[in-house]
Parts: structure tokens; C-alpha cells; sequence
């Protein structure tokens, strides 16, 4: 790509994200929303004026990183332990319940082949933690124990997710149920996860002392960026790149990282202090990159809008879609209906995690024009769709009413 072509490419995703995001916080909308519509607009859906390429797809995850690095130095450690059995029930079934449901429906009732059911299972399983903590810390609830709940059972989630793919991406290309790949991918999984609480404790205690006695300004945001790359290249080595590349790297790990990593700086308040006011202006110029590269991914033009088989296919996925994150959520105990309701919608949107699930099925020959419109469809409602109950259930929680 022509660097000034990029210069151009950015101008436009940065001011258009921004002015639209305004506008959709101005007239009551999550303005999350305004970034996704800047993608939409710019993207093949609309004008065309922006193609996804590798540079954004960069920007983008530094710019989720970061989010998640937030929402990690925010989280109530407390809580979220205390959060732990709800949110394991929630993440179980919105898993569970979403695959098998969808993949029996697509073998069963429409007649497609078992790879195309497990793969639409496999896509329907995934939950995009950026889109529903982004409208959270917008609303002001990231530590409300909503947010708790839903982050535990969303990094569960994406974990279950991945070693689905794993699994079923094996199966469609070899034809045969080997449970090696998604057995060392598990195995690496847990090995990161029980590593990174020791590791980012570690690499905060070093960053509080450096900072201390360092004597060039911009020591806090350099090591922090920094260790977001070596995060990414660590969750790559301990995913399964010879299966999936830098989706491991994208998805699985680097992103939970991230969250244990800015927990362990919070056992000093004024150094955590610092590390915000430094982290989150260079969070608010990234983050939108994120929300607009969800945008730009969506493809309308694939969907046929007049075509009954898809409307009927659209229709029974985009129910169990709904259904089974919402199910989990039902199941919880000493919990008020509308915090039921609060779970369940924050786990339903797929967002960007759903839309490299179909992406990888598409480009590998596995899912046809047809499901992948379909696919899209469910994906985009419920990515769109949540925001706005969240924004409308809040309110009536603190209306009282």
C-alpha cells in the first residue's frame, strides 16, 4: 500500500469514527455505534473509500488491546473472584447451548453437511468482550457486577471458542476426529493462563521501581505498548499457529493477557494513577480504529435480502443466537430479572470474534455464499442490537421502575 494512500485511509477512519461517534452520543446512542456506522460507511458496504488490509488489522488490535488493558487496571479483583461460579455458568451454557442447538438444527432440519452445522455451531459459540465493555465503561458500569459476571464468563467464552475452531477447523480440512491439535492447544492455553497472574505481577513490581528512578519522560506508555507486542508474539507461540496463525494470536491469548496484566498494577494506587492518565489518551485514539475495522468487515452486499431460504436460515440462527447467551444468564441464582437480562444481552454480541469464524470457514472453502450471508446477518444485528437494550436496561434499573 501507497504510504501516503495510508496517511489518507487513516485521516478518514479517525475524524469519521470520531464525528459520527459525537453525533451518536449526542442524539442518545452508544456512540460505539457511531464508530461501527464509520466503518460501515467507509467500507465495502458503503462508499468503498477503505479496504481492510494488514496495517489496520494492527492498529485495530493494538487498539483493543489497549481497551482491554483498561478495563483490566478497572476491574474489582474482589468481585470478579466473587463473580467466578456465575460467570463459569453463564460462559457453559452460552457455549454449549449455541453450538449444539445450531450445528443439530443445520444437519438435521436444513439438510447441510456436518462440517458447514459444526462450523455455523462454532461461529454462533463466539462473544466479543470489546463491544460489550466498551458500552458498559461508556454507561459508566464497567464495575458494576454485571460487567464482573461478563467478563469472566466472556474470556471463558472466547477460550471455549477458539478450542472449537481448533477442533473443527482440523476436522473440515483432514476429514478425520484428531483430538492432538486441540488437545496441545488446550494444554498451551491453560499452561499461558496459569502463567500470566505470576508473570504481569512480576513485570509490575519492575515498572513501579524503574519508574522511580528513570530519567527519560514516557517510560510508562513505551514499556506498556511494548509489552502488548510481546504478549502477542507469547500467545502465538502457545497457541496453534501452524493451524490458525495469528487468529491464536489475535483472539485466544494476547487479549486475555492483557486483563491479568492490568490487574497486577494495582496494588499501588498512585502508581496505578500514572499508568492511566498515560495509557488512556493513546486507549481513546486507538480504540475506535477497533470498532471501525468491525465495520468496515461487514459485508452487506453479500446478503440477498429477497431470498426466502435466507430469511428462513436468518431467522431460526438469529433466535438460538439470542437464546443461547441469554439461557446461561436464566440459570443464575439469587439474581434479579433484570440483572438476568443485563448478563444475557452483554454476552450476545459476536462482533469481530464472529466474524473471523465465518472468515476462516469462507476462505477455506467450507461455508458457501449463502451461509456466509446468513452468518453475517446474525452477526451484524446481534453486534448492533445489544448496545441499545443495554443503554435502555440501565436506565430503567436506575429509574427504579
Amino acid at each position: 500500500m501507497d504510504v501516503h494512500n495510508f496517511f489518507l485511509i487513516l485521516f478518514l477512519i479517525l475524524v469519521t469514527a470520531r464525528i459520527l461517534g459525537e453525533l451518536f452520543a449526542r442524539l442518545g446512542i452508544p456512540s460505539v455505534l457511531g464508530e461501527l456506522s464509520a466503518g460501515i460507511l467507509l467500507g465495502v458496504s458503503g462508499f468503498g473509500l477503505v479496504e481492510v488490509n494488514d496495517v489496520l488489522k494492527i492498529l485495530a488490535e493494538i487498539g483493543i488491546l489497549l481497551l482491554l488493558f483498561e478495563i483490566g487496571l478497572d476491574t474489582d479483583i474482589a468481585r470478579l473472584k466473587q463473580a467466578g461460579g456465575k460467570a463459569i455458568i453463564v460462559a457453559l451454557f452460552g457455549a454449549v447451548f449455541p453450538f449444539t442447538v445450531s450445528a443439530f438444527v443445520a444437519y438435521y432440519l436444513f439438510d447441510l453437511t456436518l462440517v458447514v452445522s459444526l462450523f455455523i455451531g462454532g461461529t454462533l459459540t463466539a462473544t466479543s468482550i470489546g463491544i460489550t465493555m466498551r458500552v458498559l465503561k461508556d454507561l459508566q458500569k464497567e464495575h458494576s457486577e454485571v460487567a464482573q459476571i461478563v467478563i469472566g464468563a466472556a474470556v471463558l467464552d472466547d477460550i471455549l471458542g477458539v478450542i472449537v475452531l481448533v477442533f473443527i477447523y482440523d476436522y473440515a480440512i483432514t476429514q478425520t476426529l484428531s483430538l492432538t491439535n486441540t488437545l496441545n492447544t488446550t494444554v498451551f492455553i491453560l499452561l499461558f493462563f496459569l502463567l500470566a497472574p505470576a508473570f504481569a505481577h512480576f513485570i509490575s513490581h519492575f515498572m513501579r521501581k524503574f519508574d522511580e528512578h528513570k530519567r527519560v519522560p514516557g517510560f510508562i506508555p513505551t514499556l506498556i505498548i511494548a509489552l502488548i507486542a510481546l504478549f502477542a508474539y507469547m500467545s502465538h507461540l502457545f497457541g496453534a499457529p501452524e493451524i490458525l496463525g495469528s487468529f491464536a494470536a489475535g483472539i485466544a491469548l494476547s487479549r486475555r493477557f492483557i486483563l491479568p496484566f492490568g490487574m497486577g498494577l494495582q496494588h499501588d494506587e498512585v502508581f496505578l494513577e500514572k499508568v492511566k492518565m498515560a495509557i488512556t489518551p493513546i486507549a481513546q485514539m486507538f480504540t475506535p480504529i477497533f470498532f471501525v475495522m468491525v465495520g468496515l468487515s461487514m459485508n452487506l452486499k453479500v446478503i440477498d435480502f429477497t431470498s426466502v431460504t435466507f430469511w428462513s436460515l436468518a431467522f431460526v440462527f438469529l433466535v438460538i443466537a439470542i437464546i443461547g447467551k441469554y439461557i446461561g444468564a436464566f440459570l443464575l441464582r439469587d439474581t434479579s430479572a433484570l440483572k438476568k437480562a443485563l448478563i444475557g444481552i452483554s454476552m450476545i454480541p459476536r462482533g469481530e470474534v464472529g466474524l473471523i469464524f465465518a472468515e476462516v470457514g469462507r476462505v477455506n472453502g467450507i461455508l458457501d455464499d449463502q451461509i456466509y450471508a446468513v452468518l453475517i446477518f446474525v452477526i451484524i444485528v446481534t453486534t448492533i442490537a445489544p448496545p441499545f437494550l443495554l443503554k435502555w436496561l440501565f436506565k430503567y434499573e436506575v429509574n427504579g421502575s
